[in-house]
């Protein structure tokens, strides 16, 4: 195959033209001669290691003017897609793999917008007109006769390139999904849960109908222990992000100043102590999966800017001016009633309608009825061995004693109530005692609630007392007290104002 080797000021000026700084880089032109469509794939030398071409992803350019010629390779190259470049007066374009199709429609907007007339793009893949007229009516037309967006440029060429991206993305996440096989709730992808409870089984054939489609947002509903992380990982390791980063976020634990920087990523410079730039959870999580725990307790300001990205799929760094394209699939989590934190003030409705496209709510395990011996089993076996132990059997007694406890913290009490009667038991039978508490009641901190008192002094107590179990967790405390986190933060401010 021949190869043209370009270098020359005429590149460099064209691209410089478009805000894009190439200058002195070598780029390499293989054409493939043949009838109708003109092939050709640009790339720099050393994005060869980089940037693979991608099997059956294509972007489709068909010229309707010479304007703008030297960006298509570029735009198609740095994505790893083959370019397809046809002339507007051949026949009908096939359409196989194409991603995306691009009508160059520089100073010939309306040649454009009839040949939109006469082809059909009212499904994927989408139709960008790119030209250099920034009026609001050649882009009405154009996209009232099909095309999804038009850009003007150069003024547009940021915005064009994330779109292209995102729609490569697209195009090559639908043939690896296309490549999986129909999701079920017993293959591996739920293998670290167990049971076979009513309840469970019909959580986990929702969540399997949510796995195949990867843009689709799930909200996961449970009290404290329930697995909600459990699920999250196994609804990203069945679908078509498996082989990309699963990255999980407890946003209770993001302290509020540092919430957005954490998120979005900050530029060096944006405040004090941001000696160099750092790309933030989402960039890490590009093309994967981020799971949201605690979702509820975001501040009010990032819920908004998040709305913003689920919309848009672009960040902005803090202290940044760029956009930046982010192909994110986003689960979140909560233990608290997000509709109570809507009618506070403390949630925003909008976002919640957002998050929430698909709903989980796992059960707790006192609703799971003989999963609980199930889980056990399964967890002492498991830590038996990683103690290096022999597995007790489990008596009649302690069957029953599992059964009736009502496990407020799920299974994660269960685990630990699992390991230290495992490490605390004779004979080779488990310990009941130590597997199961002695009384369901919760435990309370002795002298911290005052009685006699006055009505508020008890509730402020509480409130305190119970803060302090849930180890500072403000949204388990809220949830135990069955309060909402609002009413939760008056008792404690108004203790802080007495005190």
């Amino acid at each position: 195959m021949n190869s043209t080797i370009l270098r020359g000021n005429g590149w460099a000026n064209q691209l410089r033209h478009h805000n894009a700084f190439y200058d002195n880089d070598l780029w390499s032109f293989h054409p493939a001669n043949g009838p109708g469509t003109k092939r050709a794939t640009w790339f720099k030398p050393d994005q060869l290691s980089r940037e693979p071409i991608l099997a059956d992803v294509a972007i489709l350019v068909v010229r309707f003017s010479d304007s703008f010629a030297d960006l298509w390779p570029d735009l198609a190259g740095e994505r790893g897609a083959e370019l397809l470049v046809s002339d507007a007066a051949s026949g009908e374009p096939t359409l196989s793999k194409v991603a995306v199709v691009i009508l160059a429609a520089g100073g010939a907007e309306r040649d454009a917008y009839e040949w939109l007339e006469r082809h059909e793009f009212r499904s994927a893949p989408p139709v960008f007109a790119v030209g250099g007229d920034p009026g609001r009516r050649v882009t009405a037309k154009l996209v009232g006769q099909g095309a999804k967006d038009y850009f003007a440029l150069p003024e547009d060429l940021e915005l064009l390139r994330n779109a292209v991206s995102a729609a490569v993305k697209r195009r090559a996440r639908k043939l690896d999904r296309e490549a999986l096989e129909p999701a079920d709730p017993k293959i591996e992808a739920f293998s670290g849960i167990i049971g076979d409870s009513p309840a469970l089984r019909t959580v986990l054939g929702r969540a399997a109908r949510a796995i195949p489609h990867p843009d689709t947002t799930v909200l996961i509903l449970g009290e404290t222990g329930t697995g909600k992380e459990l699920l999250a990982k196994g609804i990203h390791a069945g679908g078509p992000r498996r082989r990309a980063p699963f990255v999980p976020v407890n946003c209770s634990a993001l302290p509020k100043h540092l919430v957005e920087s954490e998120l979005f990523g900050h530029e060096r410079g944006a405040f004090t102590d941001a000696h160099a730039a750092k790309p933030g959870l989402f960039e890490v999580a590009d093309g994967g999966t981020l799971f949201l725990d605690e979702i509820g307790t975001l501040p009010t300001d990032v819920q908004a800017k998040l709305l913003r990205v689920l919309e848009d799929k672009c960040i902005r760094r803090v202290g940044g001016t760029k956009l930046r394209t982010v192909d994110v699939r986003i689960l979140a989590a909560t233990n608290g009633n997000l509709l109570d934190d809507i009618d506070a003030g403390e949630f925003r409705e909008d976002l919640f309608f957002r998050l929430s496209v698909i709903t989980l709510t796992l059960p707790p395990l006192r609703a799971r009825g003989k999963d609980v011996l199930l889980v056990t089993q399964w967890y002492l076996d498991k830590l038996a061995r990683q103690h290096g132990m022999p597995a007790p059997s489990l008596t009649p007694e302690a069957h029953s004693a599992l059964l009736a406890y009502h496990w407020p913290g799920n299974v994660r009490e269960l685990r630990n109530g699992i390991e230290r009667a495992l490490l605390l038991s004779e004979d080779g039978e488990l310990d009941v005692s130590e597997l199961v508490p002695r009384t369901d009641r919760p435990a309370m901190i002795e002298g911290t609630i005052p009685f006699p008192a006055a009505l508020d002094d008890i509730a402020t107590a509480a409130a305190k007392s119970t803060l302090e179990l849930c180890g500072g967790n403000r949204s388990e405390a809220a949830r135990r007290l069955h309060i909402s986190r609002r009413r939760l933060r008056r008792l404690l401010d108004e203790d802080q104002v007495s005190a």
